[in-house]
């Protein structure tokens, strides 16, 4: 089964050609001739891989049915197929993410491209996004204080002075270090700060940093530290009697 295109336009014959063409392609296919009917078949539809949209139509228009999505948060991507396309127009839909602006008629080459490339954008911002849920799921799953050894720990911070800062013993910020990495199913370090960086946390910090602070220092530390546990780890797995598995970082 193919992905679903969406196609919004008054021009039934233009449609129905459209529609004929992105069959043989291998797309799935669904018609409206204006955007409330498009709404209503949404609802009660799956939604679509790709909308192909006409500027002008009758009730909402193009543009305004864009902007009706942008409320409603939709985040599948749009590209318009028009005759009538102004410039000041063209360059507000664009502002507002439409994928591309097409005039017609438009050549089966162009069409096609422009659908293909859409749907591999929308598809890696979908698997981007569902990554971010699961990764922010894992981080909601540390207590209190467990996030606050995280936070230290991916910036850089020792055991010892992670002890410190939270006035606990450096043995129970080890523990914490243990589950935190088992929650966050990190097996690394390098692996718990890629974490923290793709979920933002570590650009959060750096803007808190004190003025007498830098980024690049920052990142100093933690690569420092980052090299500091590794070798920890490689002594620890060469030491007899640990009982600990070589791919365990705690």
């Amino acid at each position: 089964m193919g992905d679903l295109i969406y196609i919004v336009d008054d021009d039934d014959e233009f449609r129905s050609a459209i529609a004929k063409l992105l069959g043989l392609h291998g797309y799935e296919v669904a018609q409206y001739g204006s955007a409330n009917l498009f709404l209503k078949g949404l609802q009660s539809g799956a939604a679509p891989a790709c909308i192909l949209l006409d500027f002008k139509l009758p009730g909402l228009s193009g543009p305004e049915l864009q902007q009706r999505l942008l409320e409603l948060g939709a985040t599948f991507p749009v590209i318009f197929l028009t005759g009538y396309g102004d410039v000041p127009t063209v360059v507000k839909t664009i502002k507002a993410g439409a994928e591309d602006v097409l005039t017609k008629p438009v050549s089966e080459q162009t069409l096609v491209e422009a659908i293909d490339r859409a749907v591999a954008n929308s598809q890696k911002l979908r698997a981007k996004h569902e990554w971010r849920q699961e990764a922010q799921t894992l981080l909601n799953s540390l207590t209190p204080r467990e996030r606050e050894v995280f936070e230290r720990v991916v910036r850089g911070k020792a055991n010892k002075q992670t002890a410190r800062d939270l006035s606990i013993s450096e043995r129970t910020v080890k523990a914490h270090r243990h589950r935190i990495f088992e929650k966050m199913q990190a097996r690394t370090l390098a692996d718990l700060v890629s974490l923290a960086e793709r979920l933002d946390i570590l650009s959060e910090q750096e803007n808190e940093t004190p003025p007498t602070g830098n980024v690049q220092t920052a990142r100093h530390t933690t690569r420092e530290a980052m090299r500091r546990a590794d070798a920890d780890a490689r002594k620890r797995d060469c030491t007899p009697g640990q009982g600990r598995p070589s791919n365990r970082t705690c």
